[in-house]
């Protein structure tokens, strides 16, 4: 059998595998070593590849910045930093019609440059934003929306676990995703921002008593913003000393962790119990991602072998479309996948293909990336898998309903999609802050 024709079965077959309910990670290791060994016929080069990418596959130092933004976000957040950024940015708001669910996108955002998981903001923001929504007389669908699309901005935003992964498979500086995520994470904010203004203000109902009360006087705005300002020190010097050149985004993450771990210590939040639960916590997420980068390291080199991605790059190339023609193509794909796996598979599964056809259109991979990981994020609102609308579900109390939470996000997506599209119109908008920076 050609190459060629074992890498488009390998295709076939992995996605046969996830459907049928195999594990992402084992579908891609296992139809990966068997491209191989059928490309190579022997048992030997494919059980050595194997070994050698499951020992070395993760060892690069790079890899070190992903356990420890994960342990800087769960310190940050067993230091209470997330109640006072809501309770700072609610406050903050005063008496805006609608200003609740701005303050809720706004922590999201700060929240976002501390965590970079998208799923754990949905989580923390579902017990502290809608029971004060509620409170407040919210439609419980509007409230759910705000809460729903606002937790997209911890992948958006850097530190960001799909901007690492981007980075690793796209081969490109995880400094310069990081800066590039920055102003299409504040569109993304301000997008949903003005929604949620133009909507409370065209429907009163949605937001019930808010706008009527008075506003905060100026001494609880004050304590509000004070609780605060030593985790915006620490973003700021993350983030802050990565663009001025002070330390790699490794060394960044380093610092984060260990200004995270002072910041809980500070407030008296740590104990014995809460310290292993956040090293364990780590340790199972750092886990599954390194699985499946391994795995996708493995397929990544069946399909090397293979041929496939050179052909598919031909073979778009000659079909003479218009090159953005076929970059919507790989934004569908990538939205329709979003309907069935979770966002770190998505990029495993799908750039290994579309990168080097990107490349070849002459496209910056520093944009495209920025596009992907948008496309991915609204594949976690979109029905029937949505990670982030379940992950809403199990925090919330059982009168919550997930088709409730569907419903709730679906007018946000349409402005997450008009975010898209001024991404792919305006590729400055993703490329200009690395190029100044860099």
């Amino acid at each position: 059998m050609e190459p060629l024709t074992i890498g488009i079965l390998s295709v076939v077959g992995i996605i046969a595998l996830i459907l049928i309910g195999f594990h992402v990670a084992t579908a891609l290791a296992l139809v990966g070593f068997v491209a191989i060994l059928s490309i190579t016929g022997r048992f030997g080069v494919a059980s050595s590849l194997l070994y050698n990418t499951a020992q070395a596959g993760v060892a690069d130092y790079v890899y070190a910045v992903i356990p420890l933004f994960v342990v800087m976000g769960l310190f940050a957040t067993q230091a209470g930093a997330t109640r006072d950024l809501f309770v700072a940015s609610a406050v903050l708001m005063g008496r805006l019609r609608g200003g609740l669910g701005v303050a809720t996108v706004g922590a999201n955002a700060v929240f976002a440059a501390v965590t970079g998981v998208s799923v754990a903001s949905a989580a923390v923001f579902s017990k502290l934003a809608i029971p004060e929504m509620s409170r407040l007389g919210y439609n419980r669908r509007f409230a759910l929306g705000i809460v729903g699309s606002s937790a997209l901005l911890g992948m958006l935003i850097p530190p960001s676990i799909l901007m690492i992964v981007y980075g690793v498979l796209s081969e490109q500086s995880i400094g310069r995703l990081f800066a590039a995520g920055v102003v299409p994470g504040l569109l993304v904010a301000l997008v949903l921002s003005v929604m949620i203004l133009v909507r409370a203000h065209r429907s009163p109902g949605l937001v019930g008593q808010e706008g009527e009360v008075s506003a905060v006087p100026l001494e609880p705005r004050r304590r509000a913003v004070l609780r605060v300002w030593p985790l915006l020190l620490l973003i700021g010097l993350v983030l802050g000393g990565m663009y001025a050149g002070w330390f790699t985004p490794t060394e960044g993450g380093a610092v984060g962790a260990a200004g995270a771990l002072i910041l809980a210590l500070a407030k008296r939040s740590l104990n014995l119990a809460a310290t292993k639960s956040i090293l364990l916590d780590t340790g199972r997420t750092c886990a599954a991602i390194f699985l499946l980068l391994i795995a996708a390291q493995i397929y990544s080199k069946a399909l090397t072998l293979s041929g496939l991605p050179a052909a598919v790059s031909a073979w778009v190339l000659g079909l003479g479309l218009d090159p953005i023609v076929v970059i919507l193509a790989f934004v569908l794909v990538i939205l329709i996948l979003g309907c069935f796996i979770d966002s770190v598979s998505i990029l495993l599964l799908t750039m290994p293909i579309m990168v080097p056809v990107v490349t070849a259109l002459g496209y910056d991979l520093i944009w495209f990336g920025m596009v992907a990981i948008v496309a991915v994020e609204i594949g976690l609102l979109t029905p029937p898998f949505g990670m982030v609308v379940f992950a809403m579900k199990a925090s919330l109390p059982p009168d919550v309903k997930v088709e409730e939470i569907f419903a709730g996000v679906m007018p946000f997506i349409v402005a997450l999609f008009a975010a898209l599209g001024l991404l792919i119109a305006f590729p400055g908008m993703s490329t200009f802050l690395p190029e100044l920076l860099f």
